[in-house]
């Protein structure tokens, strides 16, 4: 390949901590005045008796309420927009399946700065103009297609557009046009995998794939090493949600130590879910972000129910923006069960440390009588043994170690390979049976 530097845009990735808060200021004060165009941002701030005069510092950020999802909802589908319809090119929303969808517009210039971002993230992990994408999201509202797609066109890759499903013309896709950069959610590059199998593709010695981006539901760190060694590349942590336009937001970079969040693009929070007070560097609680690069539909502390944390010190790669952690989870998905607070990444951190085990899992809730159950289920690898004892043994350790992570004992049960459901979209993780009593 040409000898490329190693940052796609070296002005506003090398910029020190001072540079990046000058410029979040010089943008936020900018945002602001452009939410005033907003009908409801007009109307918040009228009714706290606040102005944009009053944001001086970025510690002033705090004075602003908080918006929501249902926010988003209440004003649906425009009410938010700081510009007119006829200024905006193209809308995202969300599935709207348990009320009025999200609705995100852009102009020509959001959807503009939206491909220069995803196109840093993914040069930022070696992806380059030689290299064939191919994109295994879903394309229409959902924003992982296109934003992923523009994305890396404007890197300048030949882009494999493929869409979500159909496991094996994906793979025929990978090996026929010479893939070398993948997206994929965690459990579809597994499924991707176990495909490959069956048709006796060997991904090492069969494909060219080098890199793969990953995303869009919680995984563990043990999940994305075996994917990894199953796939032959190195895979890359990334978070975006269609609120703050999709992908893009924040990723890792070369280290695998966090993910860059891009301070040019967003003001980034972390706050207690429960008190909604700021908390410390590196310690875990709701992410809060700010848009400060976006014209149509600016969001000011839009509340993202993601659990994470900030990861204290620099990064050697250079890089100043500051590094988020892997999702933990998300503050409306915690399971609570008998009174103890549990994350499905919590079990998963476990059954991924299991070599015996395959990579899907289920977990179920229900009520015995009163009380109220976890029942695990797992798959095991395909090459694993079906002797007894050693299944019982396994079984017992795999329960022990639960225990010990989530202070309860769950009901583990190890399945035979491909039995579990299977699913092109996001794994179905948790199945919620409980009866609730009044």
């Amino acid at each position: 390949m040409t000898n490329y530097s190693e940052f796609f845009n070296p002005e506003k990735e090398m910029m020190s901590r001072q540079q990046i808060e000058d410029l979040q200021l010089e943008r936020l004060k900018q945002t602001l005045h452009n939410c005033m165009n907003s009908f409801f941002y007009k109307k918040r701030f009228d009714d706290i008796g606040l102005s944009p005069e009053d944001i001086k510092t970025l510690d002033d950020l705090r004075k602003i309420p908080f918006t929501t999802k249902q926010d988003l909802r209440d004003t649906y589908p425009f009410g938010i927009a700081s510009v007119s319809l006829r200024d905006c090119v193209r809308l995202h929303s969300s599935s709207g399946t348990t009320g009025n969808p999200t609705v995100i517009l852009h102009t020509k210039k959001d959807l503009e700065e939206w491909a220069n971002a995803v196109a840093r993230c993914l040069w930022m992990v070696g992806a380059r103009p030689e290299d064939v994408f191919q994109n295994t999201s879903g394309y229409g509202m959902f924003t992982g297609g296109l934003g992923f797609q523009y994305g890396a066109e404007r890197l300048g890759m030949l882009t494999v557009p493929a869409a979500a499903g159909n496991s094996r013309r994906q793979i025929k896709f990978i090996t026929d046009f010479g893939t070398t950069v993948v997206h994929a959610i965690p459990s579809y590059a597994t499924r991707l995998y176990e495909v490959m199998q069956d048709e006796g593709i060997d991904p090492y010695k069969d494909t060219k794939l080098r890199i793969l981006a990953i995303g869009a539901e919680p995984h563990s760190e043990e999940q994305r090493k075996r994917i990894e060694e199953m796939l032959g590349v190195k895979a890359y942590n990334s978070f975006g949600m269609s609120e703050m336009c999709g992908p893009g937001v924040a990723f890792e970079c070369k280290e695998q130590n966090g993910m860059h969040i891009w301070e040019d693009y967003y003001i980034v929070e972390i706050v207690n879910p429960d008190t909604l007070e700021p908390v410390p560097d590196g310690e875990i609680g709701e992410m809060v972000l700010t848009t400060i690069n976006r014209e149509a539909m600016p969001l000011l502390r839009y509340r993202t129910r993601d659990l994470t944390r900030i990861i204290p010190g620099e990064c050697p790669c250079g890089r100043h923006h500051k590094r988020i952690d892997r999702m933990k989870g998300r503050s409306d998905d915690m399971i609570v069960l008998r009174g103890v607070n549990i994350f499905p990444i919590q079990i998963e951190q476990v059954l991924m440390k299991f070599k015996e085990l395959g990579s899907n899992y289920l977990i179920t809730l229900q009520t015995d009588e009163v009380n109220d159950s976890m029942t695990v289920e797992v798959e095991l690898g395909k090459l694993f043994t079906d002797d007894y004892t050693r299944l019982q043994k396994l079984t017992k350790e795999i329960t022990s170690q639960l225990h010990d992570e989530i202070l309860l004992t769950p009901h583990v049960k190890l399945v035979a390979p491909g039995s579990l459901p299977k699913a092109d979209g996001k794994a179905v993780r948790v199945k919620d049976l409980r009866k609730h009593f009044c």
